[in-house]
């Protein structure tokens, strides 16, 4: 399958994380309004018996207030997303904030950002909630490389751990992105590169995601803040390396921000508005 770019052209156009003029000219808000996770990755606070406090949070029904507000301090916002601090399908919380945003501001675009356990059982709802672009972060499609990243998965009330753990959340990933795409989602890929874990396995994942057409990937370098973990950081050069593997499939975004949950602004230009905004000094990590 060809990437999906054509038919989605002119709204990249105005989303900063997907195309690198808009990262300069338009802006996004992040809500954060979902609570905890449902994977635990190695290298990653948010799992889901780490959840954000409440005071870190804000409720769906505050969405609506959050959005008008922010289109005050930044008139030229375009998309608004739900990217953490949890995984936004691991409760309900994200699809309806972004419903009750929908239905006031339909001409926003709204996306969000998930690890993708979920992504088949929501396709649909997620579809008429008017989420029009979604990232969905793919570390590995070897169950012996995404078992030493993830350690578990949390599905259906039930923790699962090892290979198995590793299928079930590839075939959710694999069976969600082709469904937001039957859906005419477009599709952004976030691998987090780990250097002697998945950096040979990067050009892999970039072919296998452009033939299920999704539109994008971008690799993002391990952050060493997260986490206290026996992972390497990638120098420049394992970065370039991945990139340049990646390219050979996808269009690889070069300019992520890597932006907290709670962002609001114009990516590529002038401060995050977000203290103005949520009314508090407190950055939240962005899932994926």
């Amino acid at each position: 399958m060809i990437p999906q770019r054509g038919a989605a052209e002119a709204l990249f156009h105005k989303h900063p994380c997907f195309d690198p003029d808009a990262h300069f000219r338009y802006g996004r808000l992040h809500l954060p309004v979902s609570p905890s996770c449902n994977i635990q990755c190695r290298y990653c606070s948010n799992g889901s018996n780490k959840c954000a406090g409440p005071d870190a949070l804000v409720a769906p029904e505050q969405a609506v207030e959050l959005v008008a507000r922010a289109l005050e301090l930044c008139p030229q916002l375009t998309v608004v997303g739900v990217s953490g601090p949890g995984d936004p399908l691991a409760t309900g919380d994200a699809l309806e904030a972004l419903e009750r945003v929908h239905r006031e501001f339909p001409a926003l675009i709204k996306c969000l950002s998930t690890n993708g356990l979920m992504l088949v059982d929501r396709a649909e709802r997620i579809a008429a909630a008017g989420v029009k672009t979604v990232a969905v972060t793919v570390n590995a499609l070897r169950y012996d490389l995404l078992k030493q990243i993830c350690s578990y998965v949390l599905l259906n009330g039930k923790y699962y751990t090892g290979d198995y753990a590793a299928r079930l959340l590839i075939s959710a990933q694999l069976a969600g992105i082709r469904k937001l795409i039957g859906f005419g989602i477009a599709v952004k890929i976030n691998t987090v590169l780990i250097p002697g874990v998945n950096d040979r396995h990067i050009g892999e994942i970039a072919k296998v995601m452009a033939q299920l057409g999704a539109a994008l990937i971008n690799i993002v370098p391990l952050y060493p803040g997260h986490y206290p973990s026996a992972f390497q950081v990638p120098s420049p050069l394992q970065l370039h390396e991945a990139r340049q593997a990646a390219q050979a499939y996808l269009p690889v975004s070069q300019f992520c921000r890597l932006c907290q949950a709670d962002a609001c602004g114009i990516p590529g230009t002038g401060p995050d508005q977000a203290e103005l905004l949520y009314q508090s000094d407190e950055n939240l990590s962005t899932h994926g």
